[in-house]
């Protein structure tokens, strides 16, 4: 019965470590394509915004993602971040959905900043 438990706690800790990995390479990915000129879409709320944001970033809500990128061609490049990666993973979705071919994900928000130090 102790070994089940050490197996799944190794198990646990990898999948974190590896899910960390694949954290970073987004927002490493994220800023790459930001440095060449994509679009850096805050998703959170204005609040949160306010908070703290990435220097060059405009506060999008994802409350207001139908109507704010209307005016986005749908080739540009555009990053999209939040608190967690969730809420920029749905806009994400919601822009694909519409059409826009060069929609990324970057996580979340210390995600960000932590690859932009890099």
């Amino acid at each position: 019965m102790r070994q089940n438990g050490l197996k799944a706690l190794l198990a646990l800790l990898s999948a974190w470590f590896s899910s960390g990995a694949q954290a970073s390479e987004r927002a490493e990915l994220a800023w790459q394509m930001v440095n060449e000129g994509a679009l850096l879409i805050d998703v959170r709320t204005v609040e949160e915004y306010a908070q703290g944001h990435l220097d060059t970033a405009l506060n999008w809500p994802l409350s207001e993602v139908e109507t704010a990128f209307n005016a986005i061609e749908k080739e540009r490049p555009i990053v999209l971040y939040c608190r967690s990666g969730n809420r920029s993973g749905i806009a994400q979705k919601y822009l694909i959905e519409q059409g826009y071919t060069r929609v990324h994900n970057g996580g979340g928000y210390a995600e960000m900043r932590q690859a932009a130090n890099k």
